[in-house]
């Protein structure tokens, strides 16, 4: 067995200091706020996760991946994002013993994962390497989860998700971050992990309860179709209704998407005026 450190135990979403409960009715109305605003190309979807199978397959709309099929965890989180399916993930749905199902803690990665050889000699030079990238990764602990849904913001069949989740340009992301900081400021900051960057946004948003920012890695991008111009935000019900309802205020003052440029030979004062007087 791994060193339990690598396994830290998950935040309760009620212990995060702003935290408010959003129901799923109230999530879907703040979707489509949402899409006003920054006009996404793809689908807000949430996750939540789940002790039993029995508890999962409650959830309405349910689908599950093809039986004996493997997939990455962003494959189906896409399949979620862009045709609009509601998928059950359980172990037997992703690669085996990796960290697609370890970062859920619906699956337990091997020692050959969790020490870096699988790794050593593909993104980094020497073990050493890869097994600090491992020990480093967010991760849920296993057995406390056996299955995680991925359904669409829009069909409020989550309710509430764990976490609610997004992708977008840079432009889209930074309007929404500044939405999160317009009635409560606080500072966000991105961590990276580099390959296996599902655990920088979502693992690490469903294992701390709180607003992550990542860049997409290779894998997502080669596998799970992310587009080259996107990033990823996941966070909170309660952060996500704080960071539209800032955008909306913003909105009323001009500071809007999508961002009309000024023009590098402009004069800023001109715009500046019309903001700040």
């Amino acid at each position: 067995m791994p060193d339990n450190a690598m396994f830290p135990e998950p935040t309760p979403l009620e212990a995060h200091p702003d935290y408010e409960p959003v129901s799923a009715a109230e999530l879907v109305e703040l979707n489509d706020r949402l899409n006003v605003c920054l006009k996404l190309r793809t689908l807000a979807i949430g996750m939540k996760q789940f002790r039993s199978l029995e508890e999962m397959n409650q959830v309405k709309g349910l689908r599950r991946p093809t039986e004996g099929r493997r997939h990455t965890m962003c494959q189906l989180v896409t399949q979620s994002r862009m045709a609009g399916f509601t998928l059950g993930v359980t172990a037997e749905n992703v690669r085996p013993n990796g960290n697609c199902g370890g970062v859920h803690g619906i699956d337990l990665p091997d020692e050959g994962t969790l020490d870096g050889s699988h790794m050593t000699g593909v993104w980094f030079e020497n073990q050493k390497a890869a097994a600090a990238h491992q020990e480093h990764m967010p991760r849920q602990v296993y057995g406390t989860y056996v299955a995680t849904v991925v359904s669409p913001i829009r069909s409020g069949r989550l309710d509430p998700p764990d976490i609610v989740m997004f992708y977008g340009t840079p432009a889209q992301i930074i309007i929404f971050v500044n939405g999160l900081q317009n009635k409560r400021y606080r500072r966000y900051d991105m961590s990276i992990t580099g390959e296996s960057a599902c655990a920088d946004s979502w693992g690490k948003a469903l294992l701390t309860k709180d607003t992550s920012i990542s860049i997409p890695c290779f894998a997502e991008r080669r596998y799970g179709g992310v587009a080259d111009d996107e990033l990823l935000i996941a966070m909170p019900p309660h952060e996500f209704k704080r960071g539209v309802e800032g955008m909306e205020t913003l909105s009323k003052v001009g500071l809007r998407y999508p961002i009309p440029p000024y023009g590098p030979h402009a004069d800023p004062s001109e715009g500046m005026g019309k903001s700040y007087g």
